[in-house]
């Protein structure tokens, strides 16, 4: 038995690239590995599905390339996968134009109708098929946000029921400024508390003014009930990442996100997961200073306030990734990777609860 397998590997499956993971168990154990399908480069922009793989036997194996959310000759992006108490799989993402670039969204130089949108769809044969989207822009989209984006990674489902999922936007600008400075880009949540039926928004941190500025979110839910943000920063400290903490099921936060001096590593998407047995707080990310490289997995044992360095994946390129429980045993890690630049595979790692503690 293997304890690495790879999913999806760039230029294979009919795209030209495979990023953004998402990686989810449900409730019989199936393992579901989601990630953008770019079908004709590795453009964050572009003719782009969401594409899954499932496995039975807790990641060694995957069966075939299933397309969950097609684009249609747009933009699927940045699946938030998460498994409810009925066992159905809500996937919460979004859609645009293929032309809508980041930069030309935060620009104000796409129109509405084809820039960033949030959609949601559900499956009910633990991820074999999938619903039509619907449409929830109108509920968690203010007017005048520019860039939207979920997560990237699992979206979460707290012990009260309530669905979170972290996500970022920018603002339009003021004065001389084009809307693309890192100051612009803040931090919000989506909520739902009846199964993802209807949607609002949670907290909001979008002070221009400040020194973090929240980009893209992951979260967990601590043993206490309080919910934990980690976020990658465009912020104007030298931390690559901060952290905030909300006792209202993500409504509000008890305070701003500060700097994470205790995750050093690139400015670089990074996940975080909540372990029961042993209660331990895990955040995955590369760890080489300066460059995406190195994965690396560290733990807290005080909800996030300090961190330590628990166990080293592999010293190649890395770059985003996810994690899910698979077992009592075993950590499932989704990654991007590769042997000479981190795009080249999405790869699946199962790491043991030992290696951790």
């Amino acid at each position: 038995m293997t304890d690495v397998s790879v999913p999806f590997r760039a230029g294979h499956e009919g795209y030209a690239g495979y990023r953004i993971p998402a990686v989810v168990v449900t409730r019989p154990g199936t393992v579901l590995a989601f990630c953008e399908g770019r079908r004709d480069s590795a453009y964050d922009h572009g003719r782009i599905d969401i594409v899954l793989k499932r496995s039975t036997d807790g990641g060694r194996t995957w069966g075939p390339l299933q397309v969950a959310a097609p684009g249609g000759g747009e933009l699927a992006g940045n699946p938030a996968p998460v498994v409810l108490g009925t066992g159905r799989i809500l996937l919460v993402h979004v859609r645009s134009a293929a032309r809508a670039t980041e930069d030309a969204v935060r620009r104000g130089e796409v129109p509405d109708a084809d820039g960033r949108r949030v959609w949601v769809r559900h499956s009910d044969d633990d991820g074999a098929t999938w619903s039509a989207p619907r449409e929830i822009t109108a509920s968690v989209k203010p007017p005048g946000w520019r860039w939207y984006a979920t997560t990237p990674g699992h979206a979460l489902r707290l012990s009260t029921g309530r669905i979170v999922v972290p996500a970022n936007h920018s603002l339009p600008p003021t004065g001389d400024d084009t809307g693309t400075e890192p100051h612009y880009y803040g931090g919000h949540c989506l909520l739902s508390d009846d199964d993802g039926a209807g949607w609002y928004l949670g907290y909001l941190a979008d002070d221009i003014t400040g020194d973090v500025h929240a980009n893209e979110t992951s979260a967990a839910e601590l043993p206490d009930g309080r919910v934990y943000f980690n976020t990658r920063t465009a912020s104007r400290t030298a931390a690559a990442r901060a952290d905030a903490h909300s006792a209202d099921g993500g409504r509000t936060l008890t305070g701003p996100f500060r700097p994470q001096p205790g995750l050093p590593g690139p400015v670089c998407q990074a996940a975080v997961l909540q372990l029961r047995a042993p209660d331990l707080l895990l955040c995955s990310g590369p760890g080489a200073p300066g460059a995406r490289a190195l994965m690396t997995l560290r733990v807290s044992a005080d909800g996030g306030t300090t961190w330590r360095p628990a166990h080293t994946v592999d010293d190649r390129p890395a770059a985003y990734s996810d994690l899910a429980r698979i077992d009592t045993a075993t950590i499932g890690l989704l990654y991007e990777t590769g042997d000479r630049g981190a795009y080249e595979t999405v790869t699946f790692r199962r790491v043991p609860v030992t290696a951790l503690t």
